[in-house]
């Protein structure tokens, strides 16, 4: 006997169908909400470290700025120490310098030149005065070359001035000599090393003084403390024996007679 289902299977089997696919729907959209949480939370996490990341640079940045600022302000306080350290040397230099120089010119000078003008600009010294001849310029300005503290020396202007006879003067009357010359010689600038050196010569220089007054004093004392010559105390007997042979003179003379 054959047999015949009559019940709705088709419509049965479409609400399986249904059922299967809003099951796979709902899968599908909780997966979908967990993955875009771990992926929000991933990102999330990254985010926060790259800002904490960002912090800490930005802290550091304004530790080294305050660094650089501390460096830059040394750098300018350090210039400032050197400049004025250069201008000591410099002036401790030319201390002594006027004094070598002004000795170097009075060494130098030959016979039969006169100096009438000094003049000082910045490292160049101007020579004017008054000659005999060419000849003891040239052998002046070889002396200023060897004297150490000038160097480079230039003759700028040398001419024949009209001469005046001196009248009863035993001094060389300017005025007598011919010529009229001009030079110009360069100071050299003195190294640290010679600062270094003209400050102990300096140095010993003012051991030595003091060492010398302290000679002096002790010699000084010593001769204070020594004890002074007794005098010889004047002999009484001889003027009692002088005063005893006039009065035997006239007893001996009594018995004569």
């Amino acid at each position: 006997m054959a047999r015949i289902n009559l019940l709705p299977w088709r419509a049965e089997r479409r609400k399986q169908r249904q059922r299967d696919f809003y099951g796979m729907l709902g899968a599908a959209a909780v997966g979908g909400v967990l993955l875009t949480g771990l992926i929000w939370f991933y990102y999330s996490n990254q985010i926060t470290g790259q800002h904490a990341r960002n912090d800490f640079l930005t802290q550091k940045i304004a530790e080294v700025k305050k660094q650089n600022e501390e460096i830059d302000r040394l750098d300018t306080q350090r210039d400032r120490l050197l400049a004025r350290k250069a201008v000591i040397e410099e002036l401790q230099a030319k201390r002594s310098q006027m004094v070598h120089l002004f000795d170097s010119l009075v060494r130098t000078i030959p016979d039969g030149v006169v100096l009438t003008g000094i003049k000082q600009e910045g490292d160049v010294l101007t020579l004017s005065g008054r000659t005999q001849s060419n000849a003891r310029v040239s052998t002046y300005m070889r002396n200023l070359e060897g004297s150490g503290w000038m160097k480079s020396p230039e003759l700028t202007i040398i001419e024949a001035k009209a001469q005046e006879n001196a009248q009863g003067s035993a001094v060389v009357d300017v005025k007598a000599l011919p010529y009229m010359f001009e030079l110009k010689v360069n100071l050299p600038n003195p190294s640290s090393e010679e600062i270094d050196a003209q400050r102990l010569e300096e140095a010993g220089m003012v051991e030595e003084t003091a060492a010398a007054a302290a000679q002096t004093v002790n010699d000084a004392s010593d001769a204070a403390a020594e004890p002074a010559a007794v005098a010889p105390a004047p002999d009484k007997a001889a003027p009692a024996a002088d005063a005893a042979q006039p009065a035997a003179a006239p007893a001996t003379t009594g018995a004569d007679s």
